[in-house]
Protein backbone atom coordinates (compact mmCIF):
# COMPACT_ATOMS: atom_id res chain seq x y z
CA UNK A 1 0.00 0.00 0.00
CA UNK A 2 1.25 3.13 -1.05
CA UNK A 3 1.13 6.44 0.76
CA UNK A 4 1.16 10.11 -0.38
CA UNK A 5 1.39 12.92 1.42
CA UNK A 6 -1.40 15.81 0.49
CA UNK A 7 -0.30 19.45 0.78
CA UNK A 8 -1.73 21.20 4.03
CA UNK A 9 -4.58 23.29 2.04
CA UNK A 10 -3.93 26.10 4.36
CA UNK A 11 -0.37 26.16 2.89
CA UNK A 12 -1.52 25.47 -0.59
CA UNK A 13 -4.16 28.89 -0.10
CA UNK A 14 -0.88 30.45 1.00
CA UNK A 15 -0.02 30.29 -3.04
CA UNK A 16 -2.56 32.03 -4.28
CA UNK A 17 -2.46 35.95 -4.61
CA UNK A 18 -5.06 38.22 -5.82
CA UNK A 19 -5.01 42.00 -6.84
CA UNK A 20 -8.07 44.36 -7.18
CA UNK A 21 -10.64 43.86 -9.65
CA UNK A 22 -11.02 46.95 -11.71
CA UNK A 23 -14.87 46.74 -13.18
CA UNK A 24 -16.63 45.00 -9.73
CA UNK A 25 -19.62 46.72 -10.84
CA UNK A 26 -19.51 44.55 -14.25
CA UNK A 27 -20.15 41.27 -14.83
CA UNK A 28 -17.68 39.57 -17.37
CA UNK A 29 -16.37 36.05 -17.46
CA UNK A 30 -12.85 35.12 -16.82
CA UNK A 31 -11.80 31.64 -18.39
CA UNK A 32 -7.81 30.63 -17.05
CA UNK A 33 -7.14 27.16 -18.61
CA UNK A 34 -4.44 25.01 -17.58
CA UNK A 35 -3.24 21.93 -20.27
CA UNK A 36 -0.85 20.53 -18.10
CA UNK A 37 -2.62 19.85 -14.20
CA UNK A 38 -0.78 16.83 -12.65
CA UNK A 39 -1.84 14.65 -9.57
CA UNK A 40 -1.37 11.00 -8.58
CA UNK A 41 -4.22 8.26 -8.18
CA UNK A 42 -4.43 7.38 -4.72
CA UNK A 43 -5.26 3.85 -5.64
CA UNK A 44 -2.71 2.86 -7.97
CA UNK A 45 0.02 5.49 -7.81
CA UNK A 46 0.00 5.99 -11.25
CA UNK A 47 0.32 9.67 -12.17
CA UNK A 48 -3.16 11.36 -13.91
CA UNK A 49 -3.06 14.07 -16.12
CA UNK A 50 -5.52 16.55 -17.19
CA UNK A 51 -6.79 20.02 -18.37
CA UNK A 52 -8.53 22.42 -15.91
CA UNK A 53 -10.68 25.40 -16.94
CA UNK A 54 -11.32 27.63 -13.78
CA UNK A 55 -14.13 30.19 -15.01
CA UNK A 56 -15.65 32.91 -12.91
CA UNK A 57 -17.57 35.77 -12.40
CA UNK A 58 -15.30 38.32 -9.83
CA UNK A 59 -16.26 40.33 -7.24
CA UNK A 60 -13.83 42.37 -5.74
CA UNK A 61 -11.13 40.55 -6.46
CA UNK A 62 -9.24 38.45 -9.21
CA UNK A 63 -6.62 35.42 -9.03
CA UNK A 64 -3.11 36.66 -10.30
CA UNK A 65 -1.78 33.79 -12.97
CA UNK A 66 1.71 33.10 -11.62
CA UNK A 67 0.52 32.36 -8.10
CA UNK A 68 -1.99 30.25 -10.12
CA UNK A 69 0.11 28.03 -11.56
CA UNK A 70 2.03 27.26 -8.13
CA UNK A 71 -1.26 26.44 -6.55
CA UNK A 72 -2.03 24.00 -9.42
CA UNK A 73 1.30 22.63 -9.41
CA UNK A 74 1.20 22.02 -5.60
CA UNK A 75 -1.19 19.07 -6.77
CA UNK A 76 1.62 17.25 -8.81
CA UNK A 77 2.45 14.97 -5.88
CA UNK A 78 -1.27 14.71 -4.22
CA UNK A 79 -2.77 11.41 -4.23
CA UNK A 80 -6.38 12.86 -4.88
CA UNK A 81 -9.38 11.71 -6.26
CA UNK A 82 -10.26 13.49 -9.44
CA UNK A 83 -13.53 14.54 -7.76
CA UNK A 84 -11.85 15.81 -4.44
CA UNK A 85 -9.25 17.73 -7.01
CA UNK A 86 -12.44 19.48 -8.58
CA UNK A 87 -13.86 20.34 -5.19
CA UNK A 88 -10.64 21.50 -3.44
CA UNK A 89 -10.09 24.00 -6.10
CA UNK A 90 -13.81 25.58 -6.26
CA UNK A 91 -13.38 25.86 -2.85
CA UNK A 92 -10.26 27.26 -2.07
CA UNK A 93 -10.54 29.38 -4.84
CA UNK A 94 -13.48 30.43 -3.67
CA UNK A 95 -12.70 31.18 -0.26
CA UNK A 96 -9.76 33.56 -1.25
CA UNK A 97 -11.67 34.82 -4.15
CA UNK A 98 -15.27 35.32 -3.26
CA UNK A 99 -16.43 35.36 -6.79
CA UNK A 100 -20.15 36.14 -8.07
CA UNK A 101 -20.10 32.74 -9.63
CA UNK A 102 -17.26 30.16 -9.79
CA UNK A 103 -17.06 26.90 -12.02
CA UNK A 104 -14.04 24.71 -11.92
CA UNK A 105 -13.95 21.44 -14.67
CA UNK A 106 -11.49 19.16 -15.05
CA UNK A 107 -10.83 16.63 -17.87
CA UNK A 108 -8.81 14.15 -17.13
CA UNK A 109 -6.68 12.11 -19.81
CA UNK A 110 -8.01 8.75 -20.92
CA UNK A 111 -7.37 5.55 -18.41
CA UNK A 112 -8.06 2.38 -18.63
CA UNK A 113 -10.52 3.42 -21.63
CA UNK A 114 -12.64 5.43 -19.80
CA UNK A 115 -12.05 9.61 -19.70
CA UNK A 116 -13.61 11.10 -16.67
CA UNK A 117 -14.89 15.01 -16.65
CA UNK A 118 -15.52 16.44 -13.34
CA UNK A 119 -17.44 19.81 -13.34
CA UNK A 120 -17.83 21.94 -9.94
CA UNK A 121 -20.04 25.05 -9.64
CA UNK A 122 -19.97 27.57 -6.85
CA UNK A 123 -22.92 30.34 -7.66
CA UNK A 124 -23.00 32.94 -4.60
CA UNK A 125 -22.51 36.64 -3.18
CA UNK A 126 -23.31 39.43 -5.00
CA UNK A 127 -21.77 42.26 -2.64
Amino acid sequence: MKLFLIMNPKNRIKLLETFENSFPNRDYLIIHKANEFTSVCPKTGQPDFGVITIKYIANKKCVELKSLKFYLQSFRNDGIFYENVINTILDELVSVLKPRWMEITGEFSVRGGLQSVIVATFSGRKS
